[in-house]
């Protein structure tokens, strides 16, 4: 993992995340020396989203199974959600 400084960022622009990204998964930037944003490439991105809905339906089906949901209708649930 490569980590690069805002200022890098700025007068080197994409062109250096992009080199990076050719042998790295991801690039950190630093900001005053903190660690503040990750970039990876768009195929990386789009498969960690489908992870993240995966482990949702995964959650979502543990629920249904453990009858932990509430079923109402939508003015129901807007009043119980709002108050």
């Amino acid at each position: 993992m490569i980590t690069i400084s805002a200022n890098e960022l700025k007068t080197k622009g994409v062109s250096l995340v992009a080199n990076i990204l050719h042998t790295e998964e991801e690039v950190i930037i630093t900001v005053r020396g903190e660690q503040k944003y990750v970039i990876i490439d768009m195929k990386k991105y789009n498969k960690m989203r489908e992870y993240e809905l995966e482990v949702a339906l995964l959650e979502t089906k543990a629920d249904i199974a453990n009858a932990r949901v509430t079923k109402e209708s939508v003015t129901e649930h807007i009043k119980r959600v709002t108050c």
